[in-house]
């Protein structure tokens, strides 16, 4: 087994498909009726058809606003909306317009719940969290997702505390692999670039990023990766930082023996 032998001060994670194996699916026709029959009782009559074209809609203008907002020509700006935005919108066009943030929070909860098909832990996540912790560790999760998704869903894998610092794309506009993203925590916490290292399972948002962002990085490949795997030598990635099978067993001893 090859160790990794340099000292990371600070180790970001990825969530979904690095610590949590998640499945949704917005296509099924039984997602728009639950949220439709939510959003009637709160006094916004959609029909399901209407209700989920809306919603898209709403997403794409709101994608291309921030767009528009950072420049057409910005290669490396990867935009991402606060969803909250889009349900707020939703209400407002059937005239409600009396929409606290809790209202938001449960409509949400609402189309998370109703097209999430399942929701776990990778074998291994809570262990190998808590042995960094206790290293000493800055423990640092850096996602793309947006906050009312996922903050409900941390807490409920008993998670949320594990981490010393939480970043989700939507809070910020932008995502990985902009590299703008992966320098937040070390801009917002005073970390050096060199001295963190980026574990995740996706070949472009997360080792492509950190390194542009002058961080080490760490793939697995889960169920969740791109297909196919990739060759270690694409990714420029030494052996002991490149993983092809989901295993954090693996990752913790390589980070900690």
């Amino acid at each position: 087994m090859d160790m990794i032998t340099k000292d990371y001060d600070s180790i970001l994670f990825d969530l979904y498909g690095t610590l949590v194996d998640i499945h949704t699916d917005q296509s099924m026709s039984s997602v728009w009726k639950t949220l439709r029959t939510y959003y009637s009782a709160h006094g916004a009559d959609y029909s399901s058809p209407e209700l989920k074209s809306a919603y898209f809609r709403l997403c794409a203008e709101a994608e291309q606003r921030l767009r528009i907002a950072n420049g057409q020509d910005a290669q490396d700006f990867h935009p991402e909306i606060d969803i909250a935005e889009v349900f707020r919108a939703l209400y407002s066009s059937r005239g409600v317009i009396d929409t606290p943030d809790e209202l938001l929070a449960q409509t949400a909860l609402c189309l998370r719940n109703s097209s999430r098909t399942h929701l776990r832990l990778y074998a291994g996540a809570t262990a190998l969290l808590q042995a960094l912790r206790d290293a000493g560790k800055h423990v640092i999760l850096l996602s793309n997702a947006q906050r009312l998704f996922t903050v409900p869903e941390l807490k409920f894998l008993g998670i949320y505390d594990m981490f010393d610092h939480i970043f989700i794309s939507s809070d910020y506009g932008h995502k990985k692999p902009d590299p703008e993203f992966f320098l937040l925590p070390a801009r917002e916490l005073g970390l050096d670039p060199s001295d963190c290292l980026m574990i995740g399972n996706d070949p472009v948002c997360d080792v492509r990023g950190a390194l542009d962002a002058g961080m080490d990085a760490y793939y697995i490949h889960s169920g969740l990766s791109p297909r196919p795997c990739p060759e270690r030598r694409e990714l420029g990635l030494p052996s002991e930082r490149f993983q092809p099978h989901m295993d954090l067993r693996l990752v913790r001893k390589r980070l900690l023996t």
